[in-house]
């Protein structure tokens, strides 16, 4: 599954914590968001079998993820997609996260090829 920001579900460290019910992933990841993304998140939120699943989230992303949340409202599977492709608020997310970016313009990439715009 790809998330609303590009990611790989199946690479995502919440995912797979989920996925391996271990507690000592769920607290190393809590530590590293607030690190690297200053987002406080407890270990015993980190629970996700993918931000588009009808199943469990992790608290980030059911609450806080703008970029799940504007992709949501306007009914696109990821932002690559979007007419505001690279919006001032995704750059701003971006900023902080270089691999949503990274993984969004990859994604761009491929449906540009799908499309018959890239040779």
């Amino acid at each position: 599954m790809i998330s609303y920001c590009g990611i790989d579900c199946s690479k995502c460290e919440s995912y797979l914590a989920t996925q391996a019910n271990s507690d000592i992933k769920r607290k190393e990841i809590a530590e590293q968001c607030l690190i690297e993304f200053k987002v406080d998140i407890k270990p015993e939120e980190i629970n996700c079998n993918g931000c588009k699943s009808n199943s469990v989230k992790c608290s980030f992303a059911a609450n806080l993820c703008q970029i799940r949340k504007c992709n949501i409202e306007k009914s696109h599977p990821y932002c690559s997609v979007c007419s505001e492709y690279k919006c001032e608020k995704l750059e701003k997310i971006i900023e902080s996260a270089p691999v949503i970016g990274e993984a969004l313009e990859a994604l761009a990439n491929i449906l540009e090829v799908r499309d018959g715009t890239l040779t």
